[in-house]
C-alpha cells in the first residue's frame, strides 16, 4: 500500500503562486506515473498534469503555460508549481500514483484563489 500526502495548499491572491508537494511512501515511486488532479465545488475531478517515469509531461488545457509538474525520485516526492493563479483554479488538488492497474490517491490539499 502506498501513502500519498499532499501539502502546500492555501489562500493566495489572483496572479500569485503556490507550490504543492506530494510525499509518498514505498520503494516504487520512480516507476509510477504521477499526476495532479483537482476538483472544484460542484464539478467533476479533472486532470491538471501528469509525469511519467520517463519524465514525459502532459497538462490540462486550463493550466498550460502556468503550471509545471516535476518529480524528485530520490525524495519520492511530486511537485506542482502553480503561477499566475486565477480564481477558477480554486479547488481541492489531489495527488495520484499509477502503475498498471493500480492507482493510489492522496487526501487532497485545498487551494483558494481570491482577493
Amino acid at each position: 500500500q502506498v501513502q500519498l500526502v499532499e501539502s502546500g495548499g492555501g489562500l493566495v491572491q489572483p496572479g500569485g503562486s503556490l507550490k504543492l508537494s506530494c510525499a509518498t511512501s514505498g520503494s516504487m515511486f520512480s516507476f509510477y506515473t504521477m499526476a495532479w488532479y483537482r476538483q472544484a465545488p460542484g464539478k467533476q475531478r479533472e486532470l491538471v498534469a501528469s509525469i511519467t517515469s520517463g519524465r514525459r509531461t502532459q497538462y490540462g488545457d486550463p493550466v498550460k503555460g502556468r503550471f509545471t509538474i516535476s518529480r524528485d525520485n530520490g525524495r519520492k516526492t511530486l511537485y506542482l508549481q502553480m503561477n499566475s493563479l486565477k480564481p477558477e483554479d480554486t479547488a481541492v488538488y489531489y495527488c495520484n500514483a499509477a502503475f498498471g492497474e493500480t492507482s493510489y490517491w492522496g487526501q487532497g490539499t485545498r487551494v483558494t484563489v481570491s482577493s
